[in-house]
C-alpha cells in the first residue's frame, strides 16, 4: 500500500475501539467517524486519532468525512462500521425507523464506499471493509429492520468487490456471527471465549488488509468456537 491513512465509520467503544488501537500501533492516521465525537475523546488521546462527526446517511456529511481525511494524505483502509437496526414484530414496525435503519446501515455503506472508490481509483490501490452481522445471511423473526439493511450492506459489498478487485482495491465483507465481549458484558466464565474479542477481530480486519492479490478474501466468517450455524 501507498499509505497509511484508515478511516473508520461509526467509530465507538466496541470493534471499532480496538481497530483504532491495532491500526494506531501498526502506524496509521486514524481518522474516526461518528455523529457524537465527544463519545470518542478517550480514544482519540490514546491513539493519536482524529475524529469528524459524521451522519453517514447524508452525502454531503459523508464527503466532508473524505475531504478531512485527504488532508492526512491518501488511502490505505476505509473501514464502515456503523449499523441501522429496527426490530419488532413485521406487523408492528415504525415504518420510519425502518427507513432511518436502511438508510444506515445501507444507504450509509454505499455514501462510505463510493467516496472511499475514488480516492482509491485514483491511487490504484486500498482497501474497503464492511461489517456485517449474523442478519447479513439469515434473517430471523422479528429482525427485518435489521436483516434488510445488512442484506442490502452484504450485496453492496458482493458487487464492489467484483468491480474493484481486478482494479487493484480490495474490498471485504466481514459476518460477525456472535456476540462481541464488552467492558459491561466481559466473557463468560462457561464457557470460555463465549463471546468474540474485539481485538482478535480487529487482527482479522487487519491481516485481510494485508492479503497478497494472488489470494484476497472478498467474504470472512468469524464467530465464538460454541456458536452454532
Amino acid at each position: 500500500m501507498t499509505s497509511n491513512v484508515a478511516v473508520i465509520a461509526g467509530a465507538g467503544s466496541g470493534l471499532s475501539a480496538s481497530l483504532a488501537r491495532l491500526l494506531a500501533s501498526e502506524g496509521f492516521q486514524v481518522i474516526l467517524a461518528a455523529r457524537n465525537i465527544e463519545k470518542l475523546g478517550d480514544l482519540q488521546a490514546e491513539t493519536g486519532a482524529r475524529a469528524v462527526t459524521t451522519d453517514v446517511s447524508d452525502p454531503a456529511s459523508v464527503e466532508r468525512l473524505f475531504e478531512a481525511a485527504d488532508k492526512a494524505g491518501p488511502l490505505s483502509l476505509v473501514v464502515f462500521n456503523a449499523s441501522g437496526r429496527a426490530r419488532g414484530p413485521i406487523a408492528e414496525l415504525d415504518p420510519e425507523a425502518v427507513r432511518q435503519a436502511l438508510l444506515v446501515g445501507a444507504y450509509g455503506g454505499f455514501l462510505v464506499g463510493q467516496q472511499a472508490t475514488h480516492r482509491l481509483l485514483a491511487q490504484g490501490s486500498g482497501s474497503i471493509f464492511f461489517t456485517g452481522a449474523t442478519a447479513s445471511v439469515k434473517g430471523f423473526a422479528g429482525s427485518a429492520g435489521f436483516a434488510m439493511p445488512k442484506f442490502g450492506l452484504r450485496g453492496l459489498a458482493q458487487s464492489m468487490a467484483r468491480e474493484l478487485a481486478p482494479k487493484n482495491i480490495h474490498v471485504a465483507h466481514f459476518i460477525i456471527d456472535g456476540a462481541i465481549a464488552s467492558a459491561a458484558s466481559g466473557q463468560p466464565s462457561e464457557p470460555p471465549d463465549r463471546r468474540l474479542s474485539p481485538d482478535a477481530i480487529a487482527q482479522a480486519y487487519l491481516d485481510i488488509h494485508r492479503q497478497h492479490r494472488s489470494a484476497w478474501t472478498w467474504e470472512l466468517e468469524l464467530r465464538p468456537w460454541v456458536e452454532n450455524f
